[in-house]
C-alpha cells in the first residue's frame, strides 16, 4: 500500500487552510496532515489537531504554545507544539513533508514559503504576496531547488489549467494573446462612488460569492485582490503587464480564461468553491473528489461581463502601475495596502482612503530593486512605517 503523502498545512485555521483539510479527509490513503499552523484561531487549531493529530503544530508565541501543549496533553493529542517564525521554515522543510500549502495571509507568510521551495518541496499557493513582494527571487529559489509550484488562487489555478500542458513560461511560442482573470466585482460593485464614503467593514466583508478572512474580503472590495493576482500572474505565466487583462464577472462561475491568436478563448468554470482549486493543486495531473457540486447548466442563467471602474476602484490601476513600474513597486504596494486595510478594519481609515495610502507610499517610498530577501523585508517595513504615519494623518 502506498504511503499517503506528507503535507504541512501553514494558515490552517484560515478558509484556505480549513478547506485544505476538508479536501485531506477525503482521501486518508493518499493524504496526512504532518504539521498545521495557526495565528489566531486557536481554538480552532486545537480542534484541527484533536482531529487530524498532526505531528506539529505551529502558533505564534511560547505563551500559546504552552497553553496548546497543555490542552492537547488532556485530550490525549501528542502532537509537538512549536511557535515562531523559524518554526514555521522548519515544518515546511521536514523530510517527511512531500507539499505544503502556504495559505498564510500577507507577506508574513513569505518566509516559509521560500523554505518550502528551498527545500525542493511541492508548493501549494494561496500565499499571493510571495510572489507580490518577492515574485523574482521565489521563482528563482523555486526553480534552483527544484521545487514545484502549483496555483491555489480560483483565478491563477483556471488559467494552470486552460493552459497548453507542456507549457514552458513562453506565451509567444504557445500563441497566447491575452491572460484574462475574471473578477466578481465584490460587494461594491453597482455602489456610487458616494456612496463608498459611508461603507463599515462589515459591509465590505460582505463578499456575495465567496466566503473569505476579512482582509482578503477588503481587498476583493477594493479591486486590490484582483491586482496583486495580476502581479501574482505575471511571475506565474512569465506574462507581460499589456498580456493581462481584468474582467469582471458577477456570477463567479468563469474562474479566468487564456485568449489564443487564432481567436480561441479556454476557460475553466466550476462553482464558487476553493476545494476545487486545491484539489486540482494538490492531486495534479490527477483529478479527485473535493466534495464540490457539479455545474447545473440549466439553472445557471445568463453570464454577464463588464470592465472594471478605474475611477471608483483605483486599487486595480495602482497594482498596474506597480507591475510596470518593477523593482520593489510591488513589495511597497502591497506593505501599505496591508496598514491601510488593517487601519480601515479597525476603524481607523475610510474605505475611500485605502488607495490614498497606497498610491502615497508608491509616490515617496524608494522602489529600487533589493537584491536580497533582507533588503525586500527592509522595504516592507519602510513602506508600513510611511503608510502607518499616512493613516495617522487622516
Amino acid at each position: 500500500m502506498t504511503k499517503p503523502q506528507g503535507i504541512a498545512v501553514l494558515g490552517a485555521t484560515g478558509s484556505v487552510g480549513s478547506n485544505t483539510l476538508d479536501v485531506i479527509a477525503r482521501h486518508p490513503d493518499r493524504y496526512r496532515a504532518v504539521a498545521l499552523s495557526g495565528n489566531r484561531q486557536l481554538e480552532r487549531l486545537f480542534e484541527q489537531a484533536c482531529r487530524f493529530r498532526p505531528d506539529y503544530l505551529v502558533v505564534p508565541d511560547a505563551a500559546s504554545a504552552a497553553d496548546l501543549a497543555f490542552r492537547l496533553r488532556s485530550a490525549g493529542v501528542s502532537s509537538q507544539v512549536l511557535h515562531g517564525a523559524q518554526a514555521l521554515e522548519q515544518v515546511a522543510s521536514l523530510p517527511e513533508v512531500d507539499m505544503v500549502m502556504a495559505a498564510i495571509v500577507g507577506a508574513a507568510g513569505l518566509p516559509s514559503a521560500l523554505a518550502a521551495a528551498r527545500a525542493g518541496k511541492r508548493i501549494l499557493l494561496a500565499n499571493k504576496e510571495s510572489l507580490v513582494v518577492a515574485g523574482r527571487l521565489f521563482m528563482e529559489t523555486v526553480r534552483r531547488h527544484g521545487a514545484s509550484l502549483y496555483p491555489v488562487d480560483s483565478e491563477h489555478s483556471a488559467i494552470f489549467q486552460s493552459l497548453p500542458h507542456d507549457y514552458a513560461g513562453n506565451p509567444d511560442a504557445s500563441g497566447i494573446r491575452k491572460i484574462i482573470l475574471t473578477a466578481s466585482g465584490g460587494p461594491f460593485r453597482a455602489r456610487s462612488a458616494d456612496s463608498l464614503l459611508q461603507v463599515t467593514p462589515d459591509d465590505a466583508c460582505n463578499h456575495p460569492n465567496w466566503v473569505m478572512g476579512r482582509k482578503i474580503s477588503v481587498d476583493s472590495a477594493s479591486l486590490m485582490n484582483k491586482g496583486l493576482e495580476v502581479i501574482e500572474a505575471h511571475w506565474l505565466f512569465s506574462t507581460p503587464p499589456e498580456s493581462i487583462e481584468v474582467v469582471v464577472h458577477p456570477q463567479s462561475v468563469i474562474h479566468s480564461m487564456v485568449q489564443y491568436r487564432d481567436g480561441s478563448v479556454m476557460a475553466q468554470l466550476g462553482s464558487p468553491d476553493m476545494r476545487t482549486p486545491i484539489a486540482c493543486a494538490m492531486a495534479w495531473p490527477e483529478r479527485i473528489e473535493a466534495g464540490v457540486a457539479s455545474l447545473d447548466f440549466f439553472s445557471l442563467g445568463a453570464l454577464s461581463f463588464e470592465a472594471p471602474d478605474l475611477e471608483r476602484f483605483p486599487c486595480l490601476r495602482l497594482a498596474f502601475d506597480a507591475l510596470r513600474a518593477g523593482g520593489d513597486a510591488p513589495a511597497v504596494l502591497n506593505a501599505a495596502n496591508e496598514v491601510a486595510v488593517s487601519a480601515f478594519l479597525d476603524g481607523r481609515l475610510r474605505f475611500v482612503d485605502i488607495p490614498r495610502v497606497v498610491g502615497e507610499a508608491l509616490a515617496a517610498v524608494d522602489l529600487r530593486a533589493s537584491q536580497s530577501l533582507d533588503g525586500l523585508l527592509s522595504r516592507d517595513a519602510e513602506a508600513r512605517r510611511f503608510a502607518e504615519q499616512q493613516v495617522a494623518a487622516c
